[in-house]
């Protein structure tokens, strides 16, 4: 019986070890999902770009909104900041934290 026990014991540790482990590899923080989608998008100047190049490079951002960022650019002169992105409709402060490492304003 206590060999059993025993047994036990360990199969259910070495279970619930297994499920911590393969929770934190399906649910991984929001750094490390940041870092895995903006490797998959490239750097984009957004004072030069087009709407289309605009909306493949920046994550949560499409065609509608980057035509947005064009039509801003061209009414109003280039972006001096990325926070000042925030006043085209559709970027706000979590699009930008999103795009920060593909934002270019050179």
């Amino acid at each position: 019986m206590k060999t059993l026990s025993k047994f036990l014991a360990i199969a259910i540790s070495s279970m619930l070890l297994l499920t911590a482990a393969s929770s934190a590899i399906a649910d991984p923080s929001e750094e490390m999902r940041s870092l895995v989608v903006t490797a998959n998008y490239h750097p984009v100047n957004v004072n030069e770009a087009s709407a289309s190049e605009i909306a493949g490079a920046m994550r949560g951002v499409g065609l509608k909104t980057a035509s947005a960022i064009v039509a801003y650019r061209k009414a109003n002169g280039p972006f001096k900041t990325t926070q000042s992105l925030t006043a085209v409709k559709g970027v706000g402060s979590k699009t930008l934290i999103k795009n920060e490492r593909v934002i270019l304003l050179e």
